[in-house]
C-alpha cells in the first residue's frame, strides 16, 4: 500500500467509524450471531490475491460488525464501562501511524518521556502525592502480577538471585477476598505463591469488602504455622459489587509486619479524579503499589492501564535484564521502562492519555463521570421504592446491584426467575448487563458509566427491567 492509498483508504476509514458512532444507538446491544457465525463468513485459506480496501470494509460492516457486542452502546450496561472516547481514538491511531519501537528510552525517547508526563499529570489529577512514579501496562491484570512479584522478592530479599520460590524455608502467603477480581488469583498462581497460599478473607456481609480484623487474625494465624505473609492485594471497588477495602485499617496491619500492599482500583480507580470520592482510598498512600485503567469509565481507549510505585529502584532491580544490546551512553540519565514490567517492546500508549486529556479536558471529564453518579443514585432508588425490587448492596460509586424477588421464590427457583429475565433482555438487543452472584445467588449488575449513556437511558432500562421480570414472573 503506497501513502496515497493509506490516505484514501484511511479516510474512508475513518469517516465509516464517526458514521458507525453516530448510529451506535440504532444497533442492539449484544452481537447477534451464533458461535461459529462470524468465522464462517471467511474462506479457510488466506487471500491468493490482494482485496480491496473497499471491500474490507464493506465486509467489515457485513461480516464483523453483527459479531459485536456494543460497549459503546448507551444502553451497556455490562460488567465495566468500557469507554473509548473519539479523542482516545485519535491519539491510538497516531501511535500506530507512528509505529515506534518502545524497547529503550534510545529506540523512541518521546515514548518514554510522554508515559512520564500523563503519568504524573493522572497521579496530580487523583490526588496522588509526589512519592509515587508510574508506567503504563496493558491491562491492571498485569500490573498485579508486575506487584506481586515484586512484593515476592521483598520478602525473600531477592530469592530470585538465588534458587527461587524453591530455595525458601517458609511458604509466601498472599491476601485478598472473594470479591478481587479473577486476575488477583492468576496473579498469584502466575508469581509462583500456589494456591494453597492465597487467603481469602472474610468480607462485611452488608458491604462485601475485606473485613480487617479478620485479615490481623488470619495473618496472626499463618506466622504461628510457620509461613510467611508477602502481600494483601485491596479491591478498591471491587469488580462484582464495587466494594471498597478499608484501606485505611489494612496498610496499618501490613506494616506492622512489612507486608507488600498492591491496590487493584482496575475501575474505581477513575473516581478519584472526583476530589469528593476520594476518600474511598483513604491509606493509600501507605500502600505500595496502584493500577487503575484510564480504559474504563474515564474513557481512554483499551489497552491503558497505569502502575504507581513508591520504590522505583526495587522494582527496577526485581524487572531488569539489561542485555548489552539495548545498552546505550545515556542509560544513567534516563528511564527504561521495559524495566518496569514483562515485556520488552512497548507500545506508544502515552499518546492516547494525551490526546484524551488534552481534547474533552479534565472537567468535561470529571462533569461526566458525576452524571453518571447520579444516574446511579437515582436507580437505587427507584429500585429502593418498587414493590417486590431490591438494591442488594450499599451503591458506594456507578454499580447498582439488584435482584426481583417475587412472593414465593426463593432459592434455585428465583436464581431462574433472574436468570430468565435479564436473559431475555440481553438477547433483545435492546440492553445488556451482566449477571453475577452474590452469596451463592443470582443477581444483576446495572454498570451505568458508558459515555454516551444519559438519564433518559437509565429510565429506559428502568422500563425494560419491571416490564421483563413481570412478564416472566406472569409466566
Amino acid at each position: 500500500m503506497t501513502p496515497e492509498e493509506f490516505r484514501s483508504a484511511g479516510h474512508a476509514l475513518i469517516d465509516w467509524i464517526a458514521d458507525y458512532r453516530a448510529g451506535i444507538a440504532q444497533r442492539p446491544v449484544r452481537a447477534q450471531v451464533e458461535p461459529g457465525d462470524v468465522r464462517k463468513c471467511f474462506a479457510d485459506t488466506p487471500p491468493a490475491e490482494p482485496v480491496d480496501a473497499a471491500r474490507l470494509l464493506s465486509e467489515l460492516e457485513q461480516h464483523i460488525v453483527p459479531g459485536v457486542t456494543q460497549v459503546q452502546h448507551p444502553m451497556h450496561f455490562g460488567w465495566f464501562p468500557s469507554n473509548a472516547s473519539p479523542a482516545s481514538v485519535l491519539g491510538d491511531i497516531a501511535s500506530s501511524g507512528l509505529a515506534t519501537l518502545g524497547i529503550s528510552w534510545e529506540s523512541c525517547p518521546a515514548a518514554t518521556e510522554l508515559e512520564q508526563v500523563v503519568c504524573d499529570w493522572l497521579r496530580q489529577l487523583t490526588g496522588l502525592s509526589d512519592a509515587w512514579e508510574g508506567c503504563i501496562q496493558d491491562t491492571a491484570s498485569t500490573a498485579c502480577l508486575t506487584a506481586l512479584l515484586i512484593a515476592r522478592e521483598r520478602v525473600t530479599d531477592y530469592c530470585e538471585s538465588r534458587g527461587g520460590l524453591q530455595g525458601e524455608d517458609k511458604p509466601l502467603v498472599v491476601y485478598t477476598t472473594a470479591e478481587a477480581h479473577s486476575s488477583v488469583a492468576k496473579a498469584a498462581l502466575l508469581a509462583g505463591f500456589g494456591r494453597d497460599n492465597l487467603r481469602l478473607v472474610d468480607m462485611d456481609p452488608q458491604t462485601q469488602a475485606m473485613s480487617a480484623p479478620a485479615l490481623a487474625a488470619r495473618i496472626e494465624q499463618d506466622f504461628a504455622d510457620g509461613c510467611l505473609p508477602a502481600a494483601i492485594v485491596a479491591s478498591i471497588g471491587s469488580t462484582g459489587v464495587t466494594a471498597f477495602d478499608p484501606l485505611a485499617e489494612i496498610v496499618e496491619i501490613a506494616a506492622e509486619h512489612a507486608i507488600w500492599v498492591h491496590v487493584d482500583a482496575a475501575m474505581a480507580g477513575s473516581a478519584m479524579l472526583l476530589p469528593e470520592c476520594r476518600h474511598l482510598w483513604n491509606g493509600v498512600e501507605h500502600a505500595d503499589s496502584i493500577s487503575w485503567n484510564p480504559h474504563k469509565w474515564m474513557g481512554t481507549i483499551l489497552d491503558c492501564s497505569v502502575f504507581y510505585v513508591r520504590d522505583v529502584e526495587h522494582l527496577v532491580r526485581v524487572m531488569s535484564t539489561n542485555p548489552s544490546y539495548l545498552r546505550s551512553s545515556v542509560d544513567d540519565e534516563v528511564t527504561q521502562f521495559r524495566d518496569w514490567g514483562i515485556p520488552l517492546g512497548r507500545r506508544f500508549r502515552a499518546l492516547k492519555i494525551w490526546y484524551h486529556l488534552s481534547i474533552d479536558g479534565i472537567d468535561a471529564i470529571r462533569a461526566r463521570l458525576r452524571r453518571d453518579l447520579d444516574n446511579a443514585r437515582w436507580l437505587a432508588a427507584e429500585v429502593g421504592q418498587a414493590q417486590h425490587w431490591r438494591v442488594l448492596v450499599p451503591v458506594q460509586l456507578q454499580t447498582v446491584c439488584i435482584r426481583h424477588e417475587p412472593p414465593g421464590l426463593s432459592g434455585a427457583a428465583l436464581d431462574e426467575h433472574t436468570l430468565a429475565w435479564v436473559g431475555a433482555i440481553n438477547r433483545s438487543g435492546a440492553a445488556f448487563m451482566s449477571p453475577s452472584q452474590l452469596d451463592g445467588r443470582w443477581m444483576v449488575r446495572v454498570s451505568i458509566g458508558v459515555e454516551a449513556t444519559t438519564r433518559e437511558h437509565v429510565e429506559s432500562l428502568w422500563k425494560l427491567l419491571r416490564a421483563h421480570a413481570e412478564e416472566v414472573a406472569a409466566g
